[in-house]
């Protein structure tokens, strides 16, 4: 039977896992503040393409002025909003859950503990999704740019409990998820989440920064370095923490972390370099807040592992330099260029 899910968020990822779950037969509402978004899909539904068919939905669509108005009784509600609107967005999708319902994080960087403040940790559910960029660059259409998995649950969505325990509920929110692409149920939730905070941090600032997407950043010399970099400063963060961090960007965190030995980075450079030209080049979420004009995530993504490095003594001169260029960016007093990249490093001190 389809359940009675609420999308706090119907920018890329809600309007893309939203779209899926409605074709699934599921009562889907979205909620949004972006107007043009919300009119577009009462309009005319969510249009899909990428890796698989394309298709439409027509999911319920709502403005957040509209919200108050929604009954009491969701079983599932997604916060996908920007990490810096966790807590409202959060609070809202509790207000609007049926007694046995739970909240899931279907965001980046590290909004779980936010969501378990608003909600309790009892109502709260992670969700952490990989090789599955989406992005929106017009209102009612959605595109994903990255392969689809394999189905091997691991590849794409993990569901997981703030206590690491594996559920009914998140065994079952994997199964739904399916409909997309490979899910599975986790027991490592902060694990999983540190992973993807790391690949993150390693590609979607210096694609902000230099305007440059995947692919021409990987055929760089520079741009390796600085992805290299980022990745291991994460890394021994993440396993400095006790985190169980599973491999992330092609290889383990181990391996990440040891990037300061010249064999390792090495070996990084030549994984990381790009075997095809014909690969696509995508632009991750931020490098698309940029374009846009909103702010990005900066703070709560690489800004979280400085502050997480600062507590456990390991040092991370080049996230801290990321974070003050994009700070620059955002504030209009430099321009993407591909020439950050290296002037970052410089501020990095290397």
């Amino acid at each position: 039977m389809g359940k009675r899910l609420l999308f706090i968020g119907a920018g890329a990822v809600g309007s893309y896992l939203g779209a899926f779950l409605s074709r699934a037969g599921h009562d889907v509402t979205l909620v949004d503040p972006w107007s043009d978004q919300v009119e577009a899909v009462r309009q005319h539904g969510i249009s899909v393409t990428g890796p698989h068919e394309p298709f439409e939905a027509r999911p319920a669509a709502l403005h957040l002025h509209e919200a108050a108005r929604l009954p009491r009784d969701y079983e599932i509600a997604f916060v996908a909003m920007k990490a810096y609107d966790t807590a409202w967005a959060a609070q809202l999708a509790l207000r609007h859950l049926a007694p046995e319902g739970f909240v899931v994080s279907a965001q980046n960087c590290w909004p779980d503990p936010v969501v378990a403040a608003a909600a309790g940790a009892g109502w709260a559910v992670g969700l952490v999704m990989s090789k599955i960029g989406v992005a929106m660059w017009k209102p009612g259409h959605v595109e994903r740019g990255m392969e689809k998995g394999q189905g091997k649950g691991h590849d794409v969505f993990r569901a997981g409990e703030h206590d690491g325990r594996v559920t009914p509920r998140v065994t079952e929110l994997a199964q739904m998820l399916s409909v997309i692409d490979g899910a599975q149920a986790t027991d490592n939730l902060w694990g999983e989440r540190w992973a993807k905070l790391c690949q993150n941090a390693m590609s979607n600032p210096v694609q902000a920064m230099s305007g440059l997407g995947t692919l021409e950043i990987a055929s760089s010399e520079v741009g390796r370095a600085i992805t290299i970099h980022l990745g291991g400063e994460s890394a021994r963060g993440g396993l400095a923490l006790g985190h169980r961090v599973p491999k992330f960007g092609g290889t383990t965190a181990e391996q990440w972390a040891d990037a300061g030995r010249r064999e390792t980075y090495e070996a990084l450079d030549r994984m990381l370099r790009p075997t095809s030209t014909s690969a696509r080049s995508w632009r991750a979420s931020m490098a698309q807040d940029v374009a846009k004009g909103r702010p990005t995530e900066i703070d709560y993504m690489n800004g979280h592992v400085v502050a997480q490095g600062r507590e456990r003594r390991v040092p991370t001169p080049v996230s801290a330099a990321v974070v003050d260029v994009i700070h620059e960016v955002q504030a209009g007093k430099r321009q993407p260029a591909p020439q950050n990249i290296e002037q970052t490093l410089r501020r990095a001190g290397l």
